[in-house]
Formats: C-alpha cells, sequence, structure tokens
C-alpha cells in the first residue's frame, strides 16, 4: 500500500496568509497534504486586546489541538503574533509545532548578517519578531549579538500593489535608521509579494517566512515519514 503523503495544517489568521503559505509549499514542499484551518478573528481580537491574553492563547491551543486531533503530522501557525504559543503546544503534543518565522529567524542567524531589518505592518507583529529573534540569537550565536531595526508601516498592509507595499516598508525602514541593515525579515506572511519589491529598493535581501517553513517541514517530516517510491 502506498504510504500517504505528510498532512501539514496551518492556522491562518488572515486569507492572504493562507494564499501566501500554499504557494510557497507548492514551491518547496510539494509532497505535503495541506489542511487550511482560517479564524479571521485572530489578529483583529489580538490588536484590539493590545496582544495576546489567556483567553486567545487557550483559542489558539484549541484550534491546534482540532489539528492533531484530525491527524496532521506537524503543526504550522502563520500568524506571527501568535507565536509564542507555539511553545506550550510543544510540551502538550509530540508533533511539531512551527511558529510563522523561526525557520527564517534562524537561517538568518546563522548567515553572514551583522545588522538586520525586520518590516512589519500591524503593530502586534513588531515585539512578537523582536522577541523570538533575541531568544534565538541568545542560542545560536551566544557571542556575536546581532543588531536588529525594527520598522511599522501600517499603511502597508492597505497597499494597493507589491510595488506600493514595498515603498511604503522601505521609507518606514529608513526611518528608523535602518540605511546599514545587510537584509530585511518579513515579520508577516502577508507582506511576502512586496518582498522582490523591497529587496530592489534596498539592494539587500528580503526573507520571508513561508518558503523557511516550507523548507525546514519538509526536511523534518521526509526524514522522519519517508515516501517510498513506487515500483515497477
Amino acid at each position: 500500500m502506498q504510504k500517504q503523503q505528510p498532512l501539514i495544517a496551518m492556522v491562518h489568521a488572515v486569507s492572504a496568509a493562507a494564499r501566501i503559505a500554499q504557494n510557497a509549499f507548492a514551491r518547496e514542499f510539494p509532497e505535503a497534504r495541506l489542511w487550511n484551518l482560517l479564524d479571521d478573528r485572530l489578529l483583529v481580537d489580538a490588536n484590539t486586546a493590545g496582544g495576546l491574553n489567556e483567553r486567545l492563547r487557550r483559542r489558539m491551543l484549541r484550534l491546534i489541538e482540532h489539528a492533531v486531533e484530525g491527524g496532521a503530522q506537524a503543526v504550522l501557525l502563520t500568524c506571527s503574533s501568535y507565536g509564542e504559543v507555539a511553545e506550550v503546544a510543544r510540551k502538550l503534543w509530540t508533533v511539531p509545532v512551527l511558529k510563522s518565522d523561526e525557520s527564517m529567524f534562524q537561517a538568518a542567524l546563522a548567515g553572514p548578517y551583522e545588522h538586520l531589518g525586520v518590516a512589519a505592518s500591524t503593530p502586534s507583529a513588531v515585539p512578537a519578531a523582536l522577541a523570538q529573534l533575541d531568544q534565538l540569537s541568545a542560542r545560536i550565536r551566544p557571542d556575536n549579538p546581532i543588531r536588529v531595526t525594527a520598522a511599522l508601516s501600517e499603511t502597508a498592509a492597505k497597499a494597493p500593489t507589491p510595488r506600493q507595499a514595498a515603498q511604503q516598508l522601505a521609507d518606514a525602514l529608513h526611518a528608523a535608521g535602518a540605511d546599514t541593515v545587510q537584509a530585511v525579515l518579513m515579520a508577516q506572511y502577508s507582506l511576502a509579494p512586496a518582498g522582490p519589491e523591497l529587496s530592489d529598493l534596498l539592494g539587500v535581501p528580503v526573507l520571508d517566512g513561508a518558503g523557511a517553513a516550507a523548507r525546514a517541514l519538509r526536511a523534518t517530516l521526509l526524514a522522519r515519514h519517508p515516501i517510498p517510491v513506487e515500483s515497477d
């Protein structure tokens, strides 16, 4: 009997993140079966509350539990604002539970960069990204701390084209003093379409979390559950 392909559940707070994540997996991990769980009040309620509270944390944990009980072999939280819930989930379940951007952050911190920029269009994404970068940096490069400059442009979320979103993010980064950054990390999946344009404007690499997460999960899941090649 042919072994089934790995099932990955993705918990989304906005539909744009769902589309971007699906496109990334189509490129980087086409063997995966995707299960999309969308709660389009997650980000709205987090912003209204001024960040995560216990009620919102429990809500995300219920969504992860639903995914695990439904047979998911991994769970990806595509909303960066809820990343901290993954730490709790990892103590409750044995399947991999990934924060939206941790694979991207790990790759950036393992690289040659000394000064990174972080671009966001929703306020709650900024402290979440900075906290995760601090935590990972202390573990990955404790003797070589990295400088991080974050920029927020809420208007970029409503820009009609990726080029316009990129210009608004570039303006915010310049205003924040990010002229010497060696790479920019997108703090939200929904900003990924503006990445190539932002890279052109700034002249530095722009990294996004969706592709990095897909590559990381492919390496993890295919090592655990290799898909056999059919013989004639």
